[in-house]
């Protein structure tokens, strides 16, 4: 699978949140979206949901439009993990999970299921209603939900924002090992060490715009980050694998969004 997003531009409220941006996912590698708050990732993220209608560009998954796949197909070849999601009604964690396979014909607790609360590790929570879990546990539900469908294509808006550190590794291998059997996996970041640590490629976001796209140690050198961010950072190795560290501000006039 391929997911190609052309000269996209999404605006809300009137004004340009994502500006001609063209990126290209391929199954098999997990693409971190990064950048500073209100750089437009979130917005993103929707309009390849095709949540969020398309001011101008195109989106496509191996060169067809979501519409041009149609609802039903579209339901199974993307699985989406909201930020901050919510879950409006008490329901009971295994049905929570049990509808991520909707998309296949019935929401039910199949062996695809189950193996999803194990990896998102809430099979221990099966009958527990979801209005008595913490936030994190809450999120790992959720992830569970969006692993049941399978898709060939996961999305993920900060699926480490609420974890703990054991989770937050946790996740971020899962969401590796997912793209290591095929799929073609985009999360937001927010956490630069995980990013460098697990994902194949960066994408950094700054005001609406594509800023930089590359391997985390050419997304997370120290120019790019500090233009995009405002901080300088302290890098290195452990086991050959690459950490960066935000280390402290830089000082200067606060930005403005360019012109569209």
């Amino acid at each position: 699978m391929i997911v190609a997003a052309q000269a996209v531009e999404v605006r809300r409220n009137g004004a340009a949140v994502v500006r001609d941006l063209s990126l290209e996912v391929r199954g098999g590698e997990l693409v971190g979206l990064i950048g500073p708050n209100g750089a437009g990732k979130t917005s993103l993220l929707r309009a390849l949901c095709a949540l969020d209608p398309l001011a101008a560009g195109r989106i496509a998954y191996d060169g067809r439009t979501p519409a041009e796949i149609g609802r039903a197909a579209f339901g199974r070849t993307l699985a989406y993990l909201p930020q901050n999601g919510r879950i409006h009604w008490p329901m009971k964690v295994e049905d929570v999970v049990a509808l991520g396979r909707l998309p296949h014909g019935a929401a039910t607790l199949d062996a695809t299921a189950r193996r999803a609360m194990a990896e998102g590790d809430v099979a221990h929570l099966s009958g527990r209603s979801t209005g008595t879990l913490s936030g994190g546990e809450r999120a790992r539900v959720l992830l569970a939900r969006a692993l049941a469908v399978e898709a060939p294509v996961l999305l993920a808006d900060e699926p480490v924002a609420a974890l703990d550190p054991y989770h937050q590794l946790q996740v971020m291998e899962l969401l590796r090992e997912r793209a290591r059997a095929g799929a073609a996996v985009v999360a937001v970041l927010h956490d630069l060490t995980l990013a460098a640590r697990f994902c194949d490629r960066l994408a950094l976001m700054d005001r609406g715009i594509l800023a930089a796209l590359g391997t985390p140690a050419e997304v997370l050198a120290p120019g790019p980050v500090a233009a995009a961010y405002r901080v300088s950072v302290e890098s290195g190795t452990r086991d050959g694998v690459p950490f960066v560290i935000p280390w402290s501000r830089l000082d200067g006039p606060e930005r403005t969004d360019p012109s569209p």
